[in-house]
C-alpha cells in the first residue's frame, strides 16, 4: 500500500512542480513585458504631453489590432495544438508559425504605411513608423508565443529582457528628436533587435513561403480566432478613435494614463495565452475535470490582483502620480476607480476565456467575444456622449464586468458538453 501510494504521489508531484515553474517564468516574462510597456508609456507620457501622448495612444492601439489579427491566424493555432508535443512537430509549426506572422506584420505593415504617408499632420507620421515597425514587433511576440507552447518560459522571458536592454538607448534617442513618430520608431526597432535574438534562440528560421499551408490547415480554429481577437483589439480602437472625435484626443491620452497605471495587470491580460492557454492545455489532458478549477484560479487570482493594486493606486500620493505621467496625471487620476473595475472583470473573464481555447470551442469563445467587444463600444462611446471622459470609463468597466458573466456561462456549458464525452473507466 505504502508503496502504491509513493508511486501515485511522485508523479503528482513532480507534474505540480513543473507547472509551477512554467507558470513561475510566465509570470517573470509577463513581468519583463509589463515593466516595459509601463516604462515606455511613462517615458512617453512626460516627453510629449497629453495631445502627442494621444497621438502615440492612436498608434498603440493601431498595433493591437494588427497583433490581434497576427495571432489569431499565426500563434492562437500554434499553442492550442502544438503544446508539450514531440521537438520535430512543434519546430515544423513554428516555422510556419513565424513565417505566417512575419507575412502578416509585413502586409499590413504596408498598409500602415500608406495610410500614415495619406494622413499627414500629427497621425500621419506616427502611422508610417508603425507600419515600418510591424514586421519586427509581431515576429517577435511570436517567438513568445513558440517558447511557451514548447514549454520554455525561460526563454521567451530572456527575449523580452533583450528587448527591455535595447530600448533603453533607443528611447533616448528618440527623446532627444522629441517626436511621436521617433518614439514608435525606437519602440519598434527594439523588438526587431529581440526578434532577430528568438531566432538565434530557437535555431528556426521563419517560413514565409508556407504561411499560406499553415492558414490551410489551422483555418478551423485560424479563422474564428481572427475574428475573436480583432474584435477585441477593433473594438479599443474604435472606442479610442471615438472619443477622440466625441470628447478630443486628450481624452483618450487620459484614458491611456490611467491604464498605465495598471500596466502590469494590462500587459498581463493581452499577453495571457502566453501562458494559460498552453496550460489549461496540458490540465485537459492529464486531470480534465481539474480545468474549471484551474480556470476559476487565474481568473480570480488576476482580478483580486487588480482590485488591490487599483486600491494602492487610490491611496497613492498625488505628487508621486505627477512624478509618473507628468500632466497626463491631472486628467488620468479621475479615472483610476473605472479602469480597475475595467481590467478586474476583464482577468476575472480570460480564465473562462482560456479554458474555451484549450477545449478549443471556438465557436463559443467567438460568440462570447462579439458579445463584449459591442458591450464596450457601446458602453465607451455611450458613455462618452453621455458624460464625457468619465462616463466613457464607466460604461467600459460595466460592459467589461457583465461580459465577465457571460464568458463563465460559456465555460460551465461547454465543460459539460466534453465530460459527457468522456467515457467512464468501467471496473468490471
Amino acid at each position: 500500500m505504502t508503496t502504491q501510494g509513493e508511486r501515485t504521489t511522485a508523479p503528482a508531484g513532480s507534474a505540480k512542480r513543473a507547472l509551477v515553474g512554467r507558470l513561475s517564468w510566465g509570470l517573470a516574462d509577463q513581468a519583463a513585458s509589463s515593466i516595459s510597456n509601463f516604462a515606455v508609456g511613462i517615458y512617453v507620457a512626460r516627453s510629449l504631453g497629453v495631445t502627442a501622448f494621444g497621438v502615440f495612444s492612436l498608434a498603440w492601439v493601431t498595433y493591437g489590432v494588427v497583433l490581434n489579427v497576427s495571432r489569431g491566424l499565426a500563434t492562437d493555432p500554434l499553442v492550442v495544438r502544438f503544446s508539450g508535443v514531440p521537438e520535430a512537430s512543434w519546430r515544423g509549426a513554428v516555422a510556419r508559425s513565424t513565417g505566417t506572422a512575419l507575412g502578416v506584420g509585413s502586409a499590413l505593415g504596408v498598409v500602415c504605411l500608406a495610410a500614415g504617408l495619406g494622413l499627414g499632420g500629427r497621425v500621419g507620421p506616427a502611422f508610417a513608423a508603425l507600419g515600418l515597425m510591424l514586421p519586427g514587433l509581431l515576429l517577435q511576440d511570436a517567438w513568445r508565443f513558440a517558447f511557451f507552447a514548447a514549454g520554455a518560459g525561460r526563454k521567451a522571458f530572456v527575449n523580452d529582457v533583450v528587448w527591455g536592454i535595447a530600448l533603453v538607448p533607443a528611447m533616448v534617442v528618440a527623446a532627444h528628436v522629441g517626436t511621436v513618430a521617433a518614439f514608435v520608431l525606437a519602440w519598434g526597432a527594439s523588438a526587431t533587435v529581440a526578434a532577430g535574438y528568438g531566432h538565434l534562440q530557437a535555431g528556426i528560421r521563419p517560413r514565409t513561403t508556407e504561411a499560406r499551408g499553415w492558414l490551410r490547415e489551422q483555418r478551423d480554429l485560424g479563422y474564428r480566432y481572427l475574428v475573436e481577437n480583432v474584435s477585441l483589439s477593433g473594438a479599443s480602437q474604435v472606442r479610442a478613435y471615438g472619443l477622440g472625435v466625441i470628447v478630443g484626443v486628450g481624452a483618450v491620452g487620459a484614458v491611456r494614463g490611467a491604464e498605465l497605471l495598471l500596466g502590469p495587470f494590462l500587459a498581463v491580460l493581452m499577453g495571457l495565452s502566453l501562458v494559460t492557454v498552453p496550460e489549461a492545455a496540458r490540465v485537459l489532458r492529464q486531470a480534465p475535470r481539474q480545468l474549471g478549477r484551474f480556470c476559476l484560479f487565474l481568473g480570480g487570482g488576476q482580478a483580486t490582483g487588480a482590485l488591490l493594486w487599483g486600491s494602492a493606486l487610490l491611496l497613492m500620493p498625488g505628487r508621486l502620480g505627477e512624478l509618473a505621467l507628468g500632466d497626463v496625471w491631472h486628467a488620468s487620476s479621475h479615472l483610476i476607480v473605472q479602469i480597475t473595475l475595467s481590467v478586474a472583470g476583464a482577468g476575472l473573464g480570460t480564465g473562462a476565456a482560456a479554458g474555451l481555447r484549450a477545449l478549443g470551442a471556438a465557436r463559443r469563445s467567438l460568440r462570447c467575444q462579439l458579445f463584449a467587444s459591442a458591450c464596450y463600444v457601446g458602453g465607451g462611446l455611450g458613455g462618452a456622449a453621455l458624460a464625457g471622459t468619465a462616463g466613457s470609463a464607466w460604461g467600459v468597466a460595466a460592459a467589461t464586468v457583465g461580459s465577465s458573466a457571460v464568458w463563465w456561462l460559456q465555460l460551465r456549458s461547454a465543460l459539460r458538453e466534453h465530460h459527457r464525452t468522456i467515457p467512464e473507466v468501467r471496473t468490471s
